[in-house]
Formats: structure tokens, sequence, C-alpha cells
């Protein structure tokens, strides 16, 4: 038995592939089979991707053959199945051309010359008994999947499409047979109906192939991303670079990137730079360039030069198993009007079966004659067609999810997607949302006494051994003036006002706004900071544009550290510091495209109220929700669910997946925005959809693509249920031959996946 870390008990849930399956119908008894598995809480089955996901009640307890139970159940329902992984479903290898193409081409060679004499109406060019040895084979080999899938339907106490062809096929071809036997003297026999069961199943196995072929074309994404990893990489040891299987790479070896090659696995570089291109991963057209301490992520293609790094992930834990694992369990999961669907599909079968039934009888009572009464009969069981219904849905997910894959959209599950079409009100994080989240020191002024390098030099000095991101922002400023590096000594940090120590002889202080007027406000140790009003003004200004202020201070004359003795100093400003988190490029375009799909914009920062009107302002956000604490924003994110008038809203809430993962779960739809500094893997389970790389733009392109695939899903729909309640009258009306019949019902399947497919060529 294949058992895998996704199908353990201890995960609550398995996959399956399931094989066999030919129509709606056969979903819903793979999964009652699967239901009256002691231990299963649910199963869902995907007609599209053929893979069954069931999920255990939490807590049961399961059978050590739990797993050989569920195959059991869905071999006792007539299907084939095995236990794999959701990549290996979605990789499998495709089928060779013969067991696809081989029976319909089969099945064209002898129906081809039955067929064509009768298209000009002569049904009796060819003798009656070479038209049977052409007719059987088509009928009894070919045809007998539908028999055998059929028998195992019925067996079940179920219908599927097979019957439907077996029934209509079969009283075709026993007509046939019928006349023949009973005109067997006659020089000119009735006409035969031979060709029409040899080209139905023609027909029904050439748009099964097509069929294959149309679904495995919305698998693409999928097969790309799974193409990336590779199947052996070099490790370094102390024998030197050593070429080994990939799946014998442990955490905390170092492995070795040539020029050209692809990523391995999730690391740290530790050597060498490089470009990395990442664009299947996350959408980044451009690639990124990568030295020593950044992380790479396994898939990206290394560009131009030679990389080592560490391991910090292996196998399913890495960043490109998650990616291909969500994708493909939004694909094989259900959308909610599926399951309406499904209940349709469930009373299809019988429900044609009814009016096949009473179109025989109802003609042969009114006179019409046994014969065409019956040919009336099969026309609707050969139009009739399932498999659209159970396609419609599963397609356009296929396809939507795919397309938004490759453009770098996590799309988690099916809900996730009908749910984001018709999002009202997108609430954005700030921060390393619609900002680069690094903040960068803008501009500093200093007063009349002071040199402005001078200042920039001591703020470096005594922020070089702080991780904070304004001591970063800082010591990138003195870097980009080609400032010398001065070193402080006896700092001291002073936790939520600033940092203080000696540069040069003298004591200085860099703090904070609330650290200047608690000294104002009166501190025994120390007199009030003296600042000249132009400087106070511009800080104003600042603050107003949303700038974060920060104040240099030196201590006057040979002054003793507070606490340090009797003597207090005293402090006079010397500078100001405005920082301020540049706005990413395209923050301000997302914003204005959601204006213009109709979607109201918000934003929910923890910053001042200054800062946050002044960054919703420059992006053009509507509504600013301003000093929030994280834990508060859920609770915002409940309110925005409710109008003025009390009326519900659907709301989005952008974040960066990590403090916000409160208030994505609160919201309708939660966008996790990757985080380049990490918490990407925190993101994906907390939100709906996941944003791969940190552009706005994905925003509107998500809500973009969720409506076009909810639109496909609609017209599918609308098709299939069109298709019949159009085809099945005009074929009990006599409109339709079987053999017409046939190929309409071959076309509709075909037609439901190609409009789907139009979704692959989708770009944000």
């Amino acid at each position: 038995m294949n058992t895998t870390p996704s199908s353990s008990p201890a995960d609550h849930a398995v996959q399956l592939a399931v094989r066999g399956m030919t129509c709606a119908a056969c979903v819903g008894r793979v999964e009652r089979a699967l239901r009256k598995v002691p231990g299963v809480a649910d199963a869902q089955v995907n007609f599209a991707t053929e893979v069954a996901s069931v999920h255990w009640a939490p807590g049961g307890a399961l059978a050590a053959d739990a797993e050989s139970a569920l195959l059991a159940a869905i071999e006792k329902a007539g299907y084939h199945a095995q236990v794999q992984t959701a990549e290996q479903v979605a990789v499998e290898a495709p089928a060779s051309w013969w067991s696809v193409w081989g029976p319909a081409a089969l099945g064209a060679l002898a129906s081809v010359p039955l067929m064509l004499p009768m298209l000009w109406g002569d049904h009796h060019f060819w003798p009656a008994w070479l038209q049977f040895l052409l007719a059987t084979p088509v009928q009894f080999v070919l045809g007998a999947r539908f028999y055998r899938a059929g028998w195992a339907a019925l067996r079940e106490g179920g219908g599927n499409m097979d019957q439907l062809v077996a029934l209509g096929t079969s009283a075709a071809w026993g007509l046939s047979v019928w006349l023949w036997w009973s005109h067997s003297g006659e020089h000119h026999g009735p006409a035969l109906y031979f060709e029409s069961s040899a080209v139905v199943i023609t027909l029904v196995l050439l748009g099964k192939a097509l069929e294959a072929r149309a679904k495995r074309q919305t698998t693409l994404a999928i097969r790309a991303l799974q193409a990336l990893r590779p199947s052996t990489v070099r490790r370094l040891g102390p024998q030197g670079e050593v070429e080994v299987p990939l799946a014998q790479v442990l955490v905390d070896d170092v492995l070795v990137v040539r020029p050209g090659e692809h990523i391995p696995t999730d690391g740290v570089v530790t050597e060498g730079s490089s470009h990395v291109d990442e664009s299947l991963l996350t959408g980044e057209p451009l690639p990124i360039a990568k030295g020593a301490g950044d992380r790479l992520t396994g898939g990206g293609i290394n560009a131009e030069g030679r990389l080592t790094l560490r391991v910090t992930a292996v196998g399913g834990q890495t960043m490109l198993s998650a990616i291909i694992r969500r994708v493909v369990e939004a694909q094989a999961g259900k959308a909610p009007i599926q399951r309406v669907v499904d209940r349709v599909s469930a009373v299809f079968v019988p429900a044609v079966l009814a009016i096949a039934l009473l179109t025989g009888v109802g003609w042969w009572l009114a006179g019409l004659g046994a014969e065409p009464a019956l040919i009336r009969a099969v026309a609707v069981l050969v139009i009739a067609c399932p498999c659209a219904l159970g396609l419609a849905t599963p397609a356009a997910i296929m396809a939507g999810t795919g397309a938004a894959a490759r453009q770098g959209i996590l799309i988690q599950d099916p809900q996730a997607l009908e749910v984001a079409h018709r999002v009202q009100v997108v609430a954005f994080d700030k921060t390393g949302t619609l900002t680069l989240g690094r903040p960068r020191l803008v501009d500093w002024r200093v007063t009349v006494s002071a040199a402005r390098v001078e200042a920039l030099s001591v703020a470096a000095a005594l922020q070089a051994g702080s991780e904070h991101p304004l001591a970063r922002a800082v010591l990138d400023a003195a870097e980009a003036q080609g400032l010398a590096r001065v070193r402080a000594t006896e700092v001291t940090a002073h936790a939520g006002r600033g940092i203080e120590g000696r540069v040069q002889g003298a004591w200085w202080r860099l703090g904070s706004g609330r650290w200047v007027q608690a000294m104002q406000a009166g501190s025994q140790t120390a007199q009030r900071p003296i600042a000249g009003d132009a400087l106070v003004e511009q800080a104003d200004a600042w603050a107003a544009q949303g700038y974060t202020v920060s104040w240099l201070m030196r201590a006057e004359g040979e002054a003793v550290r507070e606490g340090g003795g009797a003597q207090a100093p005293t402090w006079s400003v010397v500078a100001a510091l405005a920082f301020g988190d540049e706005l990413k490029p395209h923050a301000a375009e997302a914003v204005r495209r959601l204006h213009a799909l109709g979607v109201h914009t918000v934003m929910l920062s923890g910053d001042n109220r200054g800062a946050a009107q002044a960054m919703a302002q420059a992006v053009g956000i509507r509504e600013v929700i301003a000093e929030v604490l994280p834990g508060d924003k859920a609770d915002h994110i409940l309110r925005l669910q409710r109008d003025e008038h009390g009326q519900r809203r659907v709301v989005a809430m952008v974040g960066d997946g990590l403090n916000d993962a409160p208030a994505l779960a609160a919201a309708d739809i939660g966008m996790a925005m990757a985080n380049p500094e990490g918490g990407t893997d925190v993101a994906m389970q907390a939100a709906g959809i996941t944003l791969m790389r940190g552009d706005p733009l994905l925003v509107p392109a998500a809500l973009d693509i969720s409506r076009r695939t909810s639109a496909r899903i609609w017209q599918n729909l609308a098709w299939a249920f069109g298709y019949n309640l159009i085809g099945i009258p005009l074929a009990a009306s006599g409109g339709l031959s079987p053999m017409l019949a046939g190929a309409a019902m071959a076309f509709s399947s075909v037609s439901v996946v190609l409009n789907a497919l139009w979704l692959s060529r989708w770009r944000p």
C-alpha cells in the first residue's frame, strides 16, 4: 500500500485517484460508497480531475487498514482507485496515444464505410451481412466498456451515461438484426440501423478522447510547477561536489547550483551572487538579484552565477510543494454551485430513461409504428448528456486556478474563488501591503549651530548595533552619503524611547517625540531640550505628511549621564530626522482598478491617524481606520461587513498573513500577500487566497480572475442544461437521428471543456 504524509490518519485526509468514472452520476455513486466507510466524515469527488478527497472524522477511531477499506469500497462500486499524494495525482504520466485515441480510431475504420452511404439515403449500398460484420465488433468489443460500467452502476442501484449509451446502441443494433432476420428472403429488405449503433459508439469514444485531452490541458500549470524540481543535485561535502538524488537531501546540507540550473529546494545563499528567475512561482517577470544571506525558493532558475545554499526545507515542507498541494486541492474541491449540479445529476439518468420509454410507447400508441418509435427513443437515450453537467464547474475551476497560479495568485479552494467575485469592500493593511515595509530616511534638518553631515554621522554611530527598521534606514542613508563610520561607546537602548551613547567624547541621544515630551514635562534629571521654532514647525509638517520623526540631542558641556552623578546634563536638540515607508510602485494603480470594479476600499492601520491619512490620500483609498491594534482588526472587519443601513457586504482583507491573521480569518475572503522576509508559509495557511509576490495589482487581478471563472461556470451550466432541455425534446419529436444525437452528445462535453480552457489565456 502506498502511504504518504498526505494520507495519514493524523492529517484526517486522504486523496485517491479514481479511474473509470464516465459522468457526473458516477461521482455521486463513488461519494456514497466512500461515506459508508467507518470513520469517514466526508468525501468529495471531482469528475474533471478524477480525484477523491476523503476526510476522516477528527478524533475518530481508524482501523489499521482504513485506506484499504476506501479502495475496496470504490472497487465494489465498479471503479478503480489508488492512494496518491496531491502532487502524484496532478502530474500523472500521460496515457499512451493508443490507449486514448486507439478505440476511436478503430471505431472510425468500421463506422465510416457504414455512415457514408447513409448520408445520401442509400440504406442498401452495403449488404446486410457486411453491415453486421462491421457494426458488431464496434458494438460489443469497443463498446464493452459501456456494458461493464452500466452493469456495475445498475448493480449498485444507480444510473450513468454508460447505461444510456449501452441501451440506445443495443436497441439500434438489435432492431437491425431483427429486421434483417425477419426480411431475410426479400431482395431489398427494410432500412437497417447498424450505422447508428456503430457511429454513436465511435462518436462517444471520440468525445471521451477529446475530453481527456482537454482536461489534461487544465493541469498544465501544475505540471509546469512539478517540472521545476530536479531529480538530482550536487551536494557539497568533504569529498567536494557529489551528485545525489534530491530525495536524499537533508536540512542544513550545502548544495551547489550552477548557472542555468533549477534551485533544487528552499535554502539560504551562503556563497556567490546571481539573479534568479522565479516567474513560474510568483509571476514576477524579472529575475531577482540574490547574494549571501538571501532566501532561495526551490523551483527558481539560477541565471549567471554559481551559488551555494544551505538547505532549510526538503520534500513536502518546501514552498514549491506547498504551492502544488494548494493548487491541486483547490482544483479537486467543489464549488457550492457544484453540489446543486450533483443533485440534478443523481436523478438525470432515471429521468432520461423514463422520457425515452414514454417517447417510444407514446409514438407507438400514436400509430407511428414500432420501428420509428424505437428509433426516436434511441435518439433520446443517446443525446442525453450528464457528462457536460459534471464537467461544467470543475473544468472552469481547474482552468481558472491554473491561470491564476501562473500569475502568482494562489487560490486555496473553490469556495474562495466563488466568493471573491462578489467582494464589495477590500480592506488593506498598510505596512508591507501597500508600502514596502522598509522605512527610509526621507530627510533631516539641523539647527543653525549644527552640521548636517555630523548629525547623520552621529545618528549612524548610535544605531550601528541595532536591528530596528529605523536604525537600518539611518545606516543606509549614511552609507549612501559615503560617510566614514564613527564608533559609539557606552550605548544604552531605552525601550519605547530611543538610544543614547558617547560619540567622540560627547553624550548623544536619538529618540522619539515621546521621549522629548517626557523631558519637557519636567524630568528631575534633565532640563528641557532646546529646539528652534523652525525645526519644530518642520517636524510638525513632516508628521502631517505621515512621516515618523526622531530627534537627535546632545548634552551640553562636559555633561554627566542621567543617574551617573549629581550634575544633570542640559540637552539641546541638534537635528530632526523624518522617516517614511515608501509606497509600492503599483499601489495607487491597484486601488484605482478596484474602484473601477465598483469595490469600496478601506485602510486598516496601526499607525497614527496622520500617517495613515497621508498614505491613504497618496493611493486614493476612501476610508481610513487608524491606530488599530492587530487584535482589533478582526472586529473592524466584522463591522465593515454591514453597511450604514445594516445590509450585509462581502469583505476581503489584504495583509501580510502574520499579525493580520485574525482579520484574514474574519473576512469573507482573506488575501495574504507573501512577505519577502519570510512568513509566506504562514500566509498560505491564514487566507483563502495567497498573493505570491508583493504586488498590490494582484488584488484586483484576483477579483478579476474570480469574476471571469464564475462567468465561465455559469456559461457552462447554461450550455449543459440548455443543451439537454433543447436536445431531448428535439430527439423525442423525431428531429434528430441517433447518429446526429451521438455527435451532439460528444460535442456538448468537449465544448464545455474548451469554453473553460479560454481561461488559460487570461492575463492580469
